[in-house]
């Protein structure tokens, strides 16, 4: 596994979450009412793993609590 740092503000980190969480909403109860869709539930599972991450790094960077609830996915 190859590991990558990025570097990003405060505001591209959170539009990227919501971005993230937008996405996976879509994939999750969007895209298997499409004809011929597939699913691939492993990579829906680490879709939200990563997604949790993100989310909890923003709020650590941001100084929040990070919340209980869960995004849209």
């Amino acid at each position: 596994m190859t590991f990558v740092t990025l570097k990003l503000t405060m505001n591209e980190l959170e539009l990227l979450t919501s971005l993230a969480a937008d996405q996976l909403f879509r994939r999750e109860f969007i895209d298997p009412k499409m004809p011929g869709h597939r699913a691939d539930s492993a990579q829906l599972s680490l879709g939200k793993s990563l997604l949790a991450r993100l989310h909890h790094l923003s709020a650590d960077s941001s100084g929040r609590q990070p919340s209980n609830q869960r995004h849209a996915v």
